[in-house]
């Protein structure tokens, strides 16, 4: 018996796609969870100690910034404008502060990939966090 070669065409298109979902494992991945990182608020301490090295940590954990000489975003980014008061300085000019920051991280990686907006915050608002107070000694 001969398939018409449009029968033909669907038992092949069908092993395709069968031998497809045997290789992936069977896993769906969605339009959302294909794009990328979508620009989250994060707030913590931002940590300058030295040139080039920043991190920001916030509830979940510490993400690079930049680290000389090894990562750093790309592109320039808007720095945060503290006010007299809101930086702490341990180091010359580098130092440490309390921010916002509308930013796209990897979360695998704990690195941020791009920063959209930052802005100070009184010192007292991330020492008050409750959430924040696991990273005392990183700021100090």
């Amino acid at each position: 018996m001969q398939m018409k070669p449009s029968k033909a065409l669907q038992v092949v298109l069908g092993c395709v796609l069968l031998a497809a979902a045997v290789v992936s494992g069977g896993e769906r991945v969605t339009a959302v969870e294909s794009a990328a990182p979508q620009f989250e608020t994060r707030c913590g301490w931002f940590i300058n100690p030295t040139p080039a090295n920043i991190w920001l940590y916030d509830r979940d954990g510490q993400w690079t910034i930049g680290v000389q000489g090894a990562y750093s975003i790309e592109e320039d980014w808007p720095w945060p404008q503290f006010k007299r008061g809101q930086w702490v300085r341990t180091n010359n000019d580098y130092g440490y502060g309390c921010v916002c920051m509308q930013l796209r991280v990897d979360k695998k990686t704990h690195r941020v990939l791009e920063i959209k907006s930052s802005r100070a915050r009184p010192l007292a608002t991330c020492r008050r966090d409750p959430a924040l107070k696991k990273w005392k000694k990183e700021i100090e």
